[in-house]
């Protein structure tokens, strides 16, 4: 999930681009026939796009981190790049947000950054996977990928290897957001990658290991007026299972039908979850003192059908951005524990939950 996070941008920057706002991108549709690794590239075709990961980590001496980074394209002129015109006319913009948990220390810091795809100071190459924005970037490196963002101070270079095949979400290569044609992304995790690098913390280097989550998507199109946001939860489970869930929530309070997830078997094989097959309660809630906007903070999630029932505590309870420089987004993005039971066991796990639209609701009209 991800993609309304680039509304408030997404006006503006046709703004600049004049009458290039007018360009037809193509829409998500049933059919698309997912390639690795041509499916991590950049997709010019399509609007909107975002390379996400998040993942759970811990150094030498016991201590452990969250961390999100994630890189969004808004094209503005569909198809490849450069194409005719000066190197000067902006035709996608990159933003980019980066955020760190200390869990022991209960702190939560995040950096953001926006730029015009031009000059070469932001972009995505087609031939191989690489997206930056000035010095901040992922890109591929060997089987495996490279992270790079924030500074000396606060950041960290991080290299990701998936252990287990992509997971596809939705149904017929395209995972539906609300009614009609095209309203839906094409969508794949990366559920399960063996992490290892460095944080950048207050000039020092600190070794970490860990496991991460990526989630990449492209698509056209944005939320409707009555969706006003989502919750999104993707879980690590110690019996090597995995579960993505998202529910869009309307602004009469009910929940968008088209709802839905996956779950992710050991040998990655991936069933996928409409939005009568999973429960979420929530069990409490927590008010943010800048924001004022007031999100769960404690969920319990069940999928009867297969015997799964989880409750998910936040480990610090402050994770919240308010990305004013680049996506004019609030947003409460972290790192949760996870336990419950699963077929009558006892189990354990980690997580991060997304949560938007409940600071204000989104304004979808572009």
């Amino acid at each position: 999930m991800g993609c309304c996070f680039l509304i408030p941008f997404i006006r503006e920057a046709s703004l600049w681009a004049g009458s290039e706002k007018k360009a037809v991108f193509k829409p998500a549709l049933p059919g698309w026939n997912f390639q690795f690794p041509r499916d991590h590239r950049v997709h010019r075709d399509f609007k909107t796009e975002w390379w996400y990961y998040n993942g759970h980590l811990q150094d030498g001496q016991g201590e452990k981190y969250g961390y999100q980074l994630t890189f969004f394209r808004v094209g503005l002129v569909p198809g490849t790049l450069p194409g005719p015109g000066s190197r000067w006319r902006i035709k996608e913009m990159i933003m980019a947000h980066l955020a760190l948990t200390d869990i022991r220390a209960g702190t939560f810091r995040f950096l953001e950054k926006a730029g015009r795809g031009n000059l070469g100071l932001a972009g995505a190459e087609e031939n191989r996977y690489r997206v930056w924005l000035e010095n901040w970037s992922v890109e591929e490196e060997g089987a495996g990928h490279v992270l790079l963002a924030g500074d000396r101070d606060f950041g960290f270079r991080l290299r990701v290897l998936p252990v287990k095949a992509p997971a596809i979400h939705g149904r017929g290569g395209v995972s539906r957001k609300g009614e009609g044609v095209g309203r839906a992304s094409h969508y794949y995790s990366l559920t399960r990658l063996q992490t290892e690098g460095v944080l950048f913390l207050k000039g020092k280097e600190v070794p970490v290991t860990g496991s991460s989550w990526m989630d990449h998507e492209f698509g056209s199109d944005q939320l409707q007026d009555h969706q006003i946001g989502w919750d999104w939860f993707s879980l690590q489970l110690d019996n090597n299972l995995d579960l993505m869930i998202y529910q869009i929530r309307n602004r009469d309070g009910s929940l968008d039908p088209y709802s839905s997830g996956s779950l992710i078997f050991p040998d990655a094989a991936t069933q996928h979850l409409t939005r009568t097959d999973f429960h979420l309660r929530v069990l409490d809630y927590w008010k943010s003192s800048r924001s004022g906007a007031v999100y769960p903070a404690s969920w319990e999630i069940e999928v009867p059908g297969h015997q799964l029932r989880v409750r998910l505590t936040p480990l610090v309870a402050d994770q919240e951005l308010m990305t004013l420089k680049s996506t004019r987004v609030t947003y409460w993005e972290g790192a949760v524990s996870v336990q419950g039971q699963f077929r009558g066991r006892l189990i354990r796990g980690r997580g991060y939950v997304e949560m938007t639209g409940y600071d204000r609701r989104f304004a979808p009209k572009i």
